[in-house]
């Protein structure tokens, strides 16, 4: 049976109709091209403009004289090195411990079945109900002084960690894929003796690669982009990531080098994101297997 589309196969055939298929398909992806990308030239460009021309109206589509001093201009002034590394820790420990942590609970819920179980996971999943504002007194008040040993976690990278773990959604896509593996693998190890830690390690964990990817992806950039929990959890300028310090900082700044700051901010992103687009498509796909 042929699949049904909005233009047959007859229209396409005939030289008209491959015309106009053709014009409003280029039309429709240059379109989503500008929509996506002008904005991140708008960005680049304009670190490389004077602060004049950045302010002035009607805006230039193309620098007067190109600029590059605003690079290392942000670079230097708002101590950009620093904030970075900053990030990069707090990023790979919330990722380390999502990771561990997320993958333990989803592989207990999914195949070892404990008691009440079910409910568990409902429980875990209604958190996705509540407001992240709501939450950030609660989780605030802890961190600052976690209960019965009594120790603040301010201007710390754990902090930012315990939190972390805490991460409904990925733990349910854990689950969700571990509930799809095929059952016969899981048995066949069982069988030869593996126990439940041999078989995750051995068998669930490498055949997982491509939804742990899609955790780690959204584990690093909801970290690296989050805000509002960094600027309260880290009092301490030293210690802020770069998406607090960009704020903090960007007082008496020249408009160019604050742009500039942003886009060096968003490099990481987005190389990580075209480094790893191949796993994150396939454990998109994933979860679409049948076990």
């Amino acid at each position: 049976m042929s699949t049904r589309t909005l233009v047959s196969s007859a229209a396409l055939a005939r030289p008209r109709g491959k015309a106009v298929y053709w014009t409003v398909f280029t039309t429709v992806v240059l379109l989503f091209l500008l929509a996506f990308l002008f904005p991140v030239y708008w960005m680049v460009t304009g670190a490389m403009k004077s602060p004049d021309e950045v302010a002035r109206t009607p805006p230039t589509l193309l620098p007067e004289q190109w600029h590059l001093g605003a690079y290392a201009d942000a670079w230097e002034l708002m101590r950009l090195p620093q904030h970075l590394g900053n990030t990069v820790v707090q990023a790979a420990g919330a990722w380390a411990f999502q990771l561990v942590f997320c993958t333990a609970a989803a592989y207990a819920l999914s195949r070892l079945r404990p008691v009440f179980g079910k409910v568990i996971l409902g429980g875990i999943l209604a958190t996705l109900m509540v407001p992240a504002q709501a939450l950030v007194v609660p989780k605030y008040l802890t961190v600052a002084d976690l209960p019965l040993i009594h120790v603040s976690l301010l201007n710390d990278p754990l902090a930012v960690w315990l939190p972390a773990v805490a991460n409904a959604f990925n733990l349910y896509l854990l689950k969700r894929f571990f509930d799809q593996l095929p059952r016969d693998v899981l048995e066949a190890a069982q069988i030869d003796g593996a126990g439940k830690l041999r078989i995750l390690t051995s068998i669930v964990l490498p055949m997982s690669r491509p939804v742990l990817g899609v955790v780690s992806i959204f584990a690093l950039v909801g970290v690296w982009q989050d805000f509002l929990w960094p600027l309260m959890v880290f009092p301490d300028t030293a210690k802020q990531p770069i998406s607090v310090a960009l704020v903090q900082l960007s007082q008496n700044i020249q408009l160019t080098v604050l742009i500039a700051a942003m886009v060096i901010a968003s490099i990481p992103m987005v190389v990580l994101f075209l480094v790893f687009q191949r796993h994150i498509i396939a454990g998109i796909s994933a979860g679409g297997i049948k076990g």
